[in-house]
């Protein structure tokens, strides 16, 4: 049933995208023409274009994955695969006028048809998603879970999985070797014993189970083989927690070295150098283009802060960032000048005696941090990007906080994931150093460009650091 399901939302869904491609092609033919009398080409030869696009569309929906179940998928990754496989399929579009030897087509049309149709597709999928959630929240289309395993694991996943109904997931059950007596320590959420290993093709023929998930201990590997072997003669999907987890990422990268699949523990998608490259231009012109915008602001407060207090306008504090190399971060400066080396060690804290007045209103509207447009301008920082540290507070942490030094494998941000989750500050490194983290295994420009549009909307009037 469920599978029938998957079928038929997979059915549609082609349905829903032929559709919004087609409207989206004429939606723009006479969005561009409306008011235009001189000569065009017939709206015709689009939709013959279309003909040939579509199926080649499809295709690379399908290589993007937008045909996938939505349980576990992400809308922010599926939103940034719209946009590849649409910016894909404008130059298709190019490709295949050139071929037909049409200089006149419409690249307006072409514009305005892939702005459209990423529009409606994602559109599409959130209303998709809102009424298939809805449906769950009901008990329709419901997957029957079985959990072989019993341990903390285990019972971390099913309170995850029973925790967002939206998933739609029933656990129906545990296998276990264990003894009642072992059983009895820890508690599995809503489900019940359903016996031991060796009943797992009984349970399979009796229970009716559409997914399975191992969680076996280290000494019960051993069991795995047999496991899969009777799972996939039932036609069952399993899947596997491996008793390592808690050292991978929350998306594991699969690498193959002469055919053997190794795991690669963390995944960097800025490590690939298209993303670097695409993430440092998106940097270089954003940074130049509000140097520009703000320049009257940047003037008044260098003035300002010259004229309310004895010292430099601009203070600068070396920091640690990308490979663990030192450069200077530059602020305008809000506090007093230091002649004890205190800003060297010292945290910033809310009611700072050290801070001016004029210090005080920059600091709470984070405008002592603008000149670090220039830091991203130079390369030294990024937009988004883990907050760098000074190196006193760096060979303190990575001591103390687990995983603390992966935050310098890409260029630190004047803001953050953690920033705009409040994170600021004197604010829990642990809580900061977990955003960090996912931050960089799940970069992406559209997360950038959510980051940025929250630290303008939610994390601008904040405490800075």
């Amino acid at each position: 049933m469920i599978r029938e399901n998957q079928r038929i939302l997979n059915t549609s869904q082609i349905l829903i995208d032929v559709i919004i491609f087609l409207f989206s092609m004429s939606d723009a033919y006479f969005l561009r023409f409306l008011f235009y009398d001189g000569p065009r080409i017939q709206i015709d030869f689009y939709f013959k274009i279309s003909i040939l696009a579509i199926p080649i569309y499809l295709l690379i929906y399908n290589y993007f994955q937008l045909y996938e179940s939505y349980r576990t998928k992400r809308l922010i990754l599926e939103i940034s695969r719209i946009i590849k496989s649409n910016i894909l399929g404008i130059i298709l579009i190019v490709v295949l006028s050139f071929l037909f030897k049409e200089v006149n087509v419409s690249r307006l049309v072409i514009l305005i048809f892939g702005v459209i149709n990423t529009l409606l597709l994602v559109l599409s999928r959130v209303l998709i998603r809102k009424i298939l959630r809805a449906m769950r929240a009901k008990g329709y289309n419901i997957k029957r879970m079985l959990i072989i395993g019993y341990n903390d694991l285990a019972i971390q996943f099913v309170k995850k999985i029973t925790s967002n109904k939206n998933l739609g997931y029933e656990v129906i059950g545990f296998l276990s070797d264990k003894t009642v007596e072992e059983r009895a320590s820890v508690k599995l959420p809503a489900t019940g014993f359903l016996g031991p290993f060796r009943d797992l093709e009984k349970v399979m023929g009796e229970k009716s189970v559409d997914e399975a998930v191992v969680a076996l201990e280290y000494d019960q590997y051993s069991l795995l083989p047999d496991i899969i072997e009777v799972c996939e003669k039932a036609g069952t999907k399993v899947s596997v927690i491996p008793f390592y987890t808690k050292y991978l990422p929350a998306r594991p990268y699969i690498d193959e070295v002469e055919g053997l699949p190794v795991i690669n523990i963390r995944k960097i998608p800025l490590d690939n150098l298209l993303n670097n490259w695409l993430k440092r231009i998106f940097d270089f012109f954003a940074a130049l283009f509000l140097i520009i915008l703000i320049s009257p602001l940047l003037l008044v407060t260098a003035l300002i802060v010259k004229l309310t207090s004895p010292g430099p306008i601009f203070y600068k504090q070396e920091r640690v960032g990308l490979n663990k190399k030192n450069f200077m971060m530059y602020k305008f400066r809000s506090m007093k000048v230091a002649t004890d080396g205190s800003d060297k060690t010292a945290w910033t804290t809310k009611d700072d005696p050290r801070k001016t007045k004029f210090g005080s209103f920059i600091r709470k509207y984070n405008l002592d941090e603008l000149p670090q447009l220039f830091n991203v301008l130079g390369g030294s920082m990024s937009l988004v990007g883990p907050r760098p540290e000074i190196p006193y507070h760096v060979y303190n942490f990575k001591e103390e906080i687990p995983l603390y030094m992966v935050k310098h494998q890409v260029r630190p941000g004047i803001t953050g994931w953690a920033q705009v989750n409040g994170f600021r500050g004197d604010t829990s490194i642990k809580g900061r150093i977990e955003h960090d983290i996912y931050y960089i295994e799940n970069w992406s420009l559209m997360f950038d460009v959510k980051i940025l549009l929250m630290t303008v909307f939610k994390g601008w009037v904040n405490q800075s650091e």
